[in-house]
């Protein structure tokens, strides 16, 4: 924890001040494998459903950039309708809740895989199919908080900040949405939950790279934009080929994700929420 200790007038020593006063006690949430299989658009093109992705809630141990990939427009709206702790009720219906608020005036909705990472403790496996709530919401949810996984997890998962999106981008304009591919990108999410349940981390890394492969395919202006003045596939390329995975927060950068028993130069650690 990081504390800051400061002096009163009389010369008493103060308080220490945790985190948690100042970035807030919503959890955070971090996205793996298998995003952008939420959007509908993108599932009702699976030949193969459901798609999986995979989402962490995490402890809010740390303020994430905005507009990063860490849903933290979604917990800005958590706040507005539910203060710092979130309501003892089905998680389900506060996903329905919170992706109604969020998306009451949006032209891009987004996806509730933001709200399931919020609001669902631990590691969770979101199962989309098109055909179920449209797409929308889930049709199965597997959700894990054992000590020994979430502990693995807190330990080979490393992030290191890159920027945020910036203003102008849209990843959306370049849509090249082969059937085969969200197949694989979907695929990738199931494949990501079953490393991180066997504490696999070569196959944890391949689920990262697999889904980095189907974002430059079926959504090209995750990594490529005229507004992205950052060379993002060649930072992704370095960090994969030297640590056994890697992947972005996000589209348009915001953190490196990368996967490694070793340390990352330049990289924090994660909390998980259980």
């Amino acid at each position: 924890m990081v504390q800051t200790v400061g002096t009163a007038a009389d010369g008493s020593r103060q308080d220490p001040q945790a985190v948690g006063d100042v970035v807030g006690r919503l959890p955070y949430r971090v996205a793996l494998a298998g995003g952008w299989i939420d959007q509908p658009f993108v599932s009702a093109l699976n030949p193969e459903p459901p798609g999986s992705m995979v989402v962490v809630s995490l402890q809010p141990t740390v303020r994430f950039m905005d507009r990063s990939g860490m849903a933290t427009g979604t917990r800005q709206v958590a706040r507005a309708l539910w203060g710092e702790t979130l309501p003892d009720r089905d998680p389900l219906e506060l996903m329905r809740e919170l992706f109604e608020a969020e998306n009451e005036s949006l032209p891009h909705p987004s996806g509730s895989q933001d709200m399931a990472g919020l609001i669902i403790p631990g590691v969770s496996r979101l199962d989309y199919d098109a055909t179920v709530d449209g797409g929308a919401f889930p049709c199965h949810i597997e959700s894990t908080s054992d000590p020994e996984t979430v502990a693995w997890l807190e330990r080979v998962l490393h992030l290191i900040p890159v920027g945020p999106r910036p203003p102008g981008y849209d990843p959306l304009e370049t849509r090249r949405l082969d059937p085969e591919w969200i197949r694989r990108l979907g695929n990738s999410g199931r494949d990501c939950f079953d490393a991180i349940v066997d504490r696999d981390l070569a196959a944890f890394g391949a689920s990262m790279a697999e889904c980095s492969a189907a974002w430059e395919a079926i959504l090209p202006g995750t990594f490529s934009h005229r507004a992205i003045t950052i060379d993002l596939k060649r930072l992704l390329s370095a960090y994969q080929s030297t640590y056994p995975g890697a992947m972005f927060s996000g589209c348009g950068g915001g953190y490196l994700i990368v996967a490694s028993d070793a340390d990352v130069p330049g990289s924090f650690t994660l909390r998980v929420r259980v």
